[in-house]
């Protein structure tokens, strides 16, 4: 059926008929779950879901926003997209990543073309690195002749076994089409809370010496954070060759929150349970977190990760 489909399609686009087309597409989509059908992206909800819902990051709204505005605008891109996330633990790293998903693709994060792995559940045993650098390239391969368009997370980098994303290094080049597959069409999306030293620390100078928060600058911090995830025995991305050569597009730095932000994640699930009016709880939750240094406790030690456990506590 959907080879059938799928011919009609091809003798409907050598048609000279716009409304034509537009209906068998729509039967075709409406029966076929493909590559080309699902991948629906939505620049402008993406755009609004990051400012509205992540908290404190104006360098995560700017960089990623425009980042993949400029990507999905050229429809020959030279290479993937390849973004790195970095921060401590409830910043907002997988909630964008998620964000992704949910704005390219018509059936969001269940879409079988956005693809998630997890070092501590894929890739447990440090001495099987050999097996899963073949598995790995095989799925990415095949998932990518599959679908061009493919989302590649990656989370827990800072407990990727050393030398297994290395393998990934020939998908992430500028001129590889192989097999009438164009793999510079993808994205990937690498997690991490390695280089959090870098970015709090940035952030606490900034925050004692008064200035803006919006002050700090993606030139203050990416080249630290390459050098602290290249140089970090613990990375997945130790001495990787992918750093060497240069085939991230950008490093995003993801900034520790403050009272003010975590108090913003309380209100906004909070109505998301229809109890926007509980500043109650929301005075609760922000003085149950803990937050750091010791003197001037500045910026929340868990982020926005504990908030809901929070609520449940006091709602």
């Amino acid at each position: 059926m959907d080879k059938m489909l799928a011919v009609l399609c091809v003798l409907v686009l050598l048609s000279s008929y716009c409304p034509v087309l537009c209906v068998f597409q729509k039967l075709y989509c409406s029966l076929s779950h493909s590559c080309d059908c699902d991948f629906r992206p939505n620049i402008r909800d993406l755009e609004w879901d990051i400012y509205k819902n992540v908290f404190g990051q104006h360098l995560v709204q700017d960089i990623v926003s425009e980042e993949v505005v400029t990507f999905l605008q050229n429809k020959n891109p030279e290479r993937p997209l390849v973004l790195s996330f970095h921060g401590s633990s409830g910043t907002g790293k997988t909630l964008v990543s998620s964000m992704l998903g949910a704005h390219l693709f018509g059936s969001a994060m269940s879409s079988p073309y956005v693809h998630q792995f997890v070092a501590t559940l894929h890739f447990p045993v440090s001495h099987h690195v050999q097996q899963y650098r073949r598995e790995l390239k095989s799925w990415v391969q095949g998932n990518l002749t599959e679908c061009a368009h493919s989302i590649f997370i990656f989370d827990e980098m800072e407990k990727m076994p050393p030398g297994l994303v290395d393998v990934l290094e020939p998908f992430l080049g500028p001129s590889h089409i192989v097999f009438c597959t164009n793999y510079r069409k993808a994205v990937y999306v690498f997690i991490s809370t390695t280089g959090e030293e870098v970015i709090n620390k940035a952030a606490l100078e900034n925050r004692q010496s008064g200035r803006e928060r919006e002050a700090i600058t993606l030139a203050d911090l990416e080249d630290a954070i390459a050098q602290a995830v290249y140089n970090t025995t613990t990375s997945g991305f130790f001495q990787s060759s992918i750093i060497q050569q240069k085939l991230i597009t950008h490093f995003v730095p993801f900034l520790p929150l403050s009272r003010a932000h975590v108090e913003r994640c309380v209100r906004l699930q909070l109505c998301q349970r229809g109890h926007c009016q509980r500043s109650d709880v929301v005075e609760a939750v922000g003085r149950d977190v803990i937050f750091h240094p010791v003197q001037g406790q500045y910026f929340s030690t868990t982020g926005c990760k504990a908030v809901s456990a929070k609520i449940d506590l006091f709602l």
